[in-house]
């Protein structure tokens, strides 16, 4: 094999995973909305070469969580509150039909884990830790996208999720939004734990409906 196969097949196996860093990164807000993308700077930063760098970015272009610019390079994108909004409304679709496909496939084993996560969410919100309870948060609709097993929801849903993910950040920290959203995610739970589809679906309705209503506040 030659040098340059090796070198192909070396940043073949690196871009998933660095595709996946900038993305997380993104996500956490180590870069900021329009902040360029500079592709020696990021080869630098990870440890990549810039070819694996330039695959990525056009994953996450892909995605819609950055943009190119004719003769600039890359940015990170800004979601706008209606862009949000219109996100959510296509994510009620998919997530009604996760959280029945939920309670229908639930196990005895899923159970004792989704109480657990009740439990954790409730003592979050007891303790006033909303940077807790956003990661529960998480952890939740996660759970809920893989106990549907509905490998084609999924995909959408995590796509849509990172493109939304700074304004459910800033949801979570709405005044007095946790004290309204968390009996809402206990109410998906609990019809989940029911094994009762309809519920489930209705919860999960009410709640991103609820979402909905709040980021038009923030238009």
């Amino acid at each position: 094999m030659t040098d340059a196969a090796v070198r192909s097949d070396d940043e073949t196996m690196e871009r998933p995973d660095l595709t996946q860093v900038i993305r997380e990164a993104i996500l956490d807000a180590q870069f900021a909305p329009h902040q360029r993308l500079i592709e020696a700077d990021l080869s630098e930063r990870y440890g990549a070469s810039r070819a694996s760098v330039r695959t990525a970015l056009l994953n996450l272009a892909g995605e819609g969580l950055v943009e190119r610019l004719p003769n600039r390079g890359a940015r990170v994108r800004a979601i706008t509150v209606d862009e949000a909004i219109e996100i959510v409304e296509v994510r009620i679709g998919l997530e009604t039909l996760c959280a029945r496909k939920a309670a229908e496939n639930l196990t005895p084993a899923d159970a004792e884990r989704l109480r657990a996560l009740r439990s954790d969410i409730e003592a979050a919100i007891a303790s006033g830790d909303l940077m807790a309870y956003s990661r529960l948060n998480q952890e939740l609709d996660r759970r809920i996208r893989d106990l549907s097993r509905h490998g084609t929801a999924t995909q959408l849903l995590e796509r849509l999720r990172a493109q939304s993910a700074r304004h459910q950040f800033r949801l979570a920290f709405h005044p007095g939004r946790a004290a309204t959203s968390a009996p809402e995610h206990i109410a998906i739970i609990d019809a989940i734990l029911a094994k009762d589809p309809d519920a489930a679906e209705a919860a999960t309705r009410a709640h991103l409906s609820g979402i909905v209503e709040v980021l038009h506040g923030m238009e």
